[in-house]
C-alpha cells in the first residue's frame, strides 16, 4: 500500500509538516531560551553599572563588623530590579576564598562552583571582571561579580534556575505539539485531497494504458483539467487513436500476407538461425510431399545443396534447382534480419515442372516436325532426281509410279503443314468456332457412311448403334466431324484386318456422347497419359507406314476442349481401344 503514489504523496505532506513544525518549534524554544539568557545578563549589567549602587557596595559605613551583611542589605533594595525572589533567582555573597557568608533566608548554602564563580574567585578579584557567561544548554543562569569593600574582597553571586524560562518553554512546547497535531490533521486531509486530485487522472491514464495494452480502444479517457495532466491525457487519447489505426492497418496487412502465404502456389519455408522451421505454407508440404513441422530442420528438407551457413552469410539470394520424384523445383534461398538474434533464412520453392516438360515437348516438337518434313522431302527429292537423271529412259508406267509417290508425299506434307497451322491457330486463339445447330445422330451416321467402304477394304465388321431421337446440338459441325473422323479413322488404321469396330451414340442429361470401340492393337498402359500429346505415337514406324503424323488426336482434343466437351480413353478388359466423346447440347457456353 505504501508503494502507491497516493500514500507516497500523503506521507510526503505529513513528513513535510512535521519537519516544518519541529524546525519552527526548535527555533522558537532556542529563541526564548536565548532571550531569557540575554535578558538576564542585560538586567544584571544595567543594575550593577549604577554608580550609586556601586558606591554603596564598595564604601563601608564607619566601623562595620559584617560587610557582607551590609552589602546584602544594600542589594535587597535592588531585589526588584535584579529579579531576585529567593525562589527561582537567589542572591549569595561569598568571601574571597569562596566561603558563602550570606544566603537567602540564612540557610546554609551548598553551592556548585560554576565556571563564572570560579572565574570571579580566581581572575575577577584581580582584574575586576565579572563571570557573566553561560550557554543555552545549561539548566541555570548565574553571574559572579567581584567587589572590594573596606580592604576585603567579596563575590556577589546571583543564581537563576531558569524555572521561568523552562515554564515558558514547556508551555510553548505544548502549544507547538498541539499546533503540530492540528496541523497534521489538516495536512493529512489536505494531502488526501491533493493526492486524490493528482492521482485520479494518473489512475485513469493507467487504466486506459492497460486497456490499450489489451487492444481495447472502445473508450477514451475523460480530460478533467487543462493542466499538464490534462494535456498528457489528451495526448494519450490521440496516441491511442493513432495506435488503433496503425494496428488496424497492420492487422489488415498481416491478414493479406497470411492469406497470400496460405494460398500462394509457391512454397515458402522460414528457418531460424539454428536450422529449425519457423513457418511454412501448405504449398511447401505439397511440393516436397512430406509433413513440415517445428522440429523439421534445413538439412532434412534441402540436403545435398547449399548449407544453412552459406545461405545466412550470402550477400544476395542463392538459386538452386532440385528434383523431387518426377517434379522439378527452383529454390530461392536468402537470409532475413541479418545480424539480429531473431534472423534466419527464407526458402521459396517455385514449381518449374511444367516449364521443363514444355521445354522438352518443344524440343521434341521441333525434332518431330523436322523429321516429319524431312522424310517426304527426301522421298520427293529422290524420286525427282531419278526422273531428272533418267528423263526419257524410264518406262511410262514407272514414271507414272514415281510421280504418284511425289504427289502422295506432297499431300502428306500438305496435311502436316495444315495440321500445324490448325494447332498454331488454336494456340494463338485466332481460330473461331462457327457455331450452328445440327442433328448429332445424323452427324454420327454420316461418319459411319463415310468410312464404311474403307472398313470393308480391311474386312472390318463396322456396326452402328444410335439411341433414337437424339437432339440437335450447338457446335461447329465441320470441326466436330473432323474429330469423329479422326477417331474412327484411327480405329480402322490400327485394327488388324478382319477386326471389329463398334460405334455407339446416345444422350445423358444435357450432353450427347459417342463411343468408338475396336479390338485393335490398343495402347499400352504407360502410353495412355500421353496419347493426346502432339507428335506422340506409340509405334512411330508403323504410324508412318499408315500415314499418321501424330497430330490428329492432339487436334481433336483442342477442338473438343474449345467446345467445353471431353474426349477420354475408356478402360476395357478386352484387347483394343475405346474412346468416348462428350459434348454439351447447348454449346460451349452451357453451364459456364
Amino acid at each position: 500500500m505504501l508503494r502507491s503514489l497516493h500514500m507516497k504523496l500523503v506521507m510526503i505532506m505529513v513528513l513535510l509538516i512535521m519537519s516544518l513544525m519541529m524546525i519552527v518549534g526548535a527555533f522558537l524554544i532556542n529563541s526564548v531560551t536565548a532571550f531569557y539568557l540575554e535578558d538576564f545578563y542585560s538586567q544584571m549589567s544595567d543594575v550593577f553599572q549604577d554608580p550609586l549602587l556601586y558606591h554603596d557596595l564598595t564604601t563601608p559605613s564607619g566601623e562595620e563588623e559584617d560587610g557582607a551583611r551590609q552589602m546584602f542589605q544594600v542589594l535587597e533594595a535592588y531585589a526588584g530590579e535584579l529579579g531576585v525572589d529567593n525562589r527561582n533567582r537567589k542572591l549569595y555573597i561569598l568571601d574571597g576564598s569562596g566561603l558563602c557568608l550570606v544566603s537567602p533566608d540564612g540557610e546554609e548554602a551548598q553551592l556548585d562552583y560554576t565556571e563564572n564563580l570560579v572565574f570571579a574567585l580566581t581572575t575577577g578579584l584581580e582584574t575586576g571582571e565579572a563571570g557573566d557567561e553561560s550557554s543555552l544548554t545549561q539548566d541555570f543562569m548565574d553571574v559572579a561579580i567581584p567587589i572590594h569593600r573596606g580592604g576585603e574582597s567579596y563575590i556577589i553571586y546571583i543564581l537563576d534556575n531558569k524555572a521561568t524560562s523552562n515554564d515558558l518553554t514547556n508551555q510553548m512546547l505544548v502549544l507547538i505539539i498541539e499546533a503540530l497535531a492540528f496541523g497534521l490533521v489538516i495536512s493529512i486531509l489536505l494531502s488526501f485531497l491533493l493526492s486524490k486530485t493528482m492521482v485520479t487522472p494518473i489512475q485513469k491514464l493507467t487504466e486506459g494504458a492497460m486497456r490499450v495494452a489489451e487492444r481495447d480502444f472502445s473508450r477514451k479517457i475523460e480530460v478533467l483539467s487543462q493542466d499538464e495532466i490534462g494535456v498528457l491525457t489528451d495526448t494519450f487519447n490521440d496516441m491511442a487513436g493513432q495506435l488503433q489505426d496503425t494496428l488496424r492497418q497492420v492487422e489488415n496487412e498481416r491478414n493479406k500476407l497470411d492469406t497470400l502465404f496460405l494460398h500462394m502456389t509457391d512454397g515458402v519455408v522460414a528457418f531460424s538461425r539454428e536450422g529449425t522451421v519457423i513457418h511454412s505454407n501448405p504449398a511447401a508440404s505439397r511440393m516436397l510431399r512430406r509433413t513440415i513441422g517445428p522440429e523439421t530442420t534445413f538439412e532434412e528438407l534441402f540436403t545435398g545443396g547449399a548449407t544453412l551457413d552459406q545461405v545466412l552469410t550470402a550477400d544476395d539470394h542463392l538459386e538452386e534447382e532440385r528434383q523431387v520424384r518426377d517434379s522439378f523445383f527452383q529454390l530461392l534461398m536468402a537470409p532475413f534480419d541479418r545480424g539480429r538474434a531473431g534472423g534466419g533464412a527464407l526458402v521459396v520453392l517455385h514449381d518449374v515442372t511444367e516449364q521443363r516438360k514444355n521445354e522438352e515437348m518443344r524440343r521434341e516438337f521441333v525434332a518431330n516436325v523436322s523429321h516429319e518434313l524431312r522424310t517426304p522431302l527426301t522421298n520427293i527429292r529422290s524420286y525427282a532426281e531419278t526422273l531428272t537423271d533418267n528423263a526419257g529412259e524410264l518406262p511410262p508406267d514407272m514414271e507414272k509410279k514415281f510421280l504418284g509417290v511425289i504427289l502422295n508425299e506432297s499431300d502428306r506434307m500438305t496435311h502436316i503443314v495444315q495440321d500445324l497451322l490448325t494447332l498454331s491457330r488454336f494456340d494463338s486463339e485466332r481460330s473461331e468456332l462457327k457455331l450452328a445447330r445440327f442433328p448429332f445422330g445424323e452427324a454420327v451416321r454420316d461418319i459411319y457412311n463415310a468410312v464404311y467402304m474403307e472398313s470393308q477394304k480391311h474386312d472390318h465388321t463396322l456396326t452402328l448403334d444410335i439411341e433414337p431421337d437424339l437432339p440437335e446440338i450447338l457446335a461447329d459441325r465441320e470441326r466436330i466431324l473432323q474429330v469423329m473422323m479422326n477417331i474412327v479413322s484411327n480405329s480402322i488404321k490400327y485394327t488388324p484386318n478382319g477386326g471389329h469396330i463398334d460405334i455407339y451414340a446416345g444422350r445423358k442429361r444435357n450432353r450427347v456422347w459417342m463411343i468408338v470401340d475396336d479390338d485393335g492393337i490398343g495402347i499400352p498402359e504407360e502410353d495412355r497419359p500421353r496419347i493426346f500429346e502432339r507428335f506422340y505415337r506409340v509405334d512411330k514406324a508403323r504410324s508412318r507406314q499408315s500415314g499418321g503424323t501424330g497430330l490428329g488426336l492432339s487436334i481433336a482434343k483442342e477442338i473438343v476442349e474449345r467446345h467445353r466437351g471431353q474426349i477420354t480413353l475408356l478402360d476395357k478388359e478386352q484387347p483394343g481401344l475405346a474412346i468416348r466423346l462428350e459434348l454439351n447440347i447447348e454449346g460451349p457456353g452451357y453451364g459456364q
